[in-house]
């Protein structure tokens, strides 16, 4: 058997089952060979990546963020998902639900206020009796964590401590 002939088939089928290795396509920029310090480069591109200056800041603190997922499940259909009273189930109430996003609402009532319609309902705090009481179903940490978020509703400039 002569090698000369047998080794160019050999290599096409090696090359073949390496996926074209050595071959690129027209067009396509050469790839250039390892450089002496790609190692340092990609732990600095880790280290830019992960930095704390990359990092994204959280647009609410921890408090708010729950409290945002707990009024997706169980105030969004009616309060809508901006807070202005325009859920999907608003049409079919009268009174209509609160805008939430009210800067002058959000002034005119404190943390206590709100808290207190959520445990008791509306009709409880002298608001729409159509707002059902939650204090059975939420813990008073889940209550206190919707009333952070609600008061990222109307804005920081009008949050109370």
């Amino acid at each position: 058997m002569k090698w000369g002939l047998c080794a160019p088939s050999v290599v096409t089928v090696v090359v073949l089952a390496f996926g074209g290795i050595g071959c690129r396509s027209a067009g396509a920029p050469p790839v250039p060979p390892a450089a002496a310090g790609a190692e340092s480069t990609a732990v600095d591109d880790a280290a830019a990546i992960y930095s704390a200056e990359a990092l994204p800041i959280p647009e609410f603190g921890y408090s708010a963020r729950e409290g945002r997922a707990l009024y997706r499940h169980y105030c969004l259909n009616c309060h809508g998902d901006e807070g202005e009273g325009d859920g999907f189930n608003a049409y079919n109430l009268d009174p209509r639900p609160r805008s939430l996003a009210d800067s002058a609402f959000q002034a005119r009532h404190s943390d206590a206020d709100l808290l207190a319609a959520i445990r008791s309902g509306g009709g409880a705090v002298g608001l729409s009796t159509g707002m059902p009481p939650w204090g059975r179903t939420l813990s008073e940490r889940q209550m206190q964590d919707v009333v952070e978020y609600l008061r990222t509703l109307a804005g920081a400039e009008h949050r109370q401590p």
